[in-house]
């Protein structure tokens, strides 16, 4: 039993040092690659609303009748965009840096850590396992976009009242949590100290905007049953995917010392 114990150990650090080994290379891609992701970004999504505009269900008459769908797909299109570049001149200097005076991870026992301290920690930095939170992040807002461009019709100022509310409130959500994701993927990039903060309320404000979308649909009416049905599964699973995102990585983010010591500056306790 000791020596499969031991052989378990030597396994994992192992597959640890293996993981810590290939995903450096992949951090400093996502810290000096952005732009050219970006310009990828614009080059497949524009000419996905192009195409979806072209075949909308809805009447167009003039440029005001397809004001909406101009207005929500370029919102759509642009709004990582803006969460990455807005976040990233908003997260400079040392106020950005600085640790908050209320603690929400009080779990486990810890031990506090000056910023130089942390900085030179063998468990500090953007690798491992937080690299796979961080493609996870950006694959999500690339998921969603997609499943939005797939399933919600492109509706004109003419379409029926059910039809525009659909539109506006599904463009709302994929252009706030868009916004809010890419927001976290800087913020736990450059080391920010309230990511995990941030990646909870991005979280939450998902959650609510599936609510809140169900809500007034139901107060509107009037959804055909071929709409109603894939629109709810929709929802739900857009649900079903966030709580799985939580339950899988907050307790990663409450108790692994990569995560404290990068953003908490402390270190477990002896």
């Amino acid at each position: 039993m000791k020596r499969l114990a031991a052989r378990l150990r030597r396994a994992l650090r192992d597959y640890g040092n293996s993981l810590f080994a290939r995903t450096i290379p992949i951090a400093q891609f996502l810290e000096t690659r952005m732009i050219r992701m970006a310009l990828i970004w614009l080059c497949c999504t524009i000419p996905l609303a192009l195409w979806k505009f072209s075949n909308t269900p809805s009447v167009i008459h003039d440029l005001g009748d397809a004001m909406p769908i101009v207005v929500g797909y370029t919102l759509v299109i642009l709004a990582p965009c803006a969460g990455y570049w807005i976040a990233r001149g908003a997260f400079l200097g040392e106020r950005s840096l600085s640790q908050p005076t209320t603690r929400f991870a009080i779990f486990g026992r810890w031990r506090r850590l000056e910023r130089g301290s942390a900085e030179i920690n063998p468990a500090f930095g953007i690798v491992g396992f937080m690299v796979s939170l961080l493609i996870g992040l950006l694959l999500n807002v690339v998921m969603r976009t997609g499943e939005y461009f797939v399933a919600v019709p492109a509706m004109s100022a003419h379409a029926p009242e059910w039809g525009r509310t659909m539109f506006l409130m599904m463009t709302a959500e994929v252009v706030i949590t868009s916004f809010f994701y890419m927001v976290c993927f800087v913020m736990a990039l450059r080391k920010i100290p309230l990511f995990p903060r941030m990646l909870l309320f991005a979280w939450s404000v998902d959650i609510l905007m599936q609510l809140h979308i169900a809500n007034q649909l139901a107060e509107v009416g009037g959804l055909p049953a071929s709409v109603a049905e894939p629109l709810t599964d929709l929802l739900n699973g857009n649900v079903t995917k966030v709580l799985i995102s939580a339950a899988v990585w907050l307790p990663y983010l409450l108790l692994s010392e990569r995560v404290n010591v990068t953003y908490r500056h402390r270190t477990a306790a002896d």
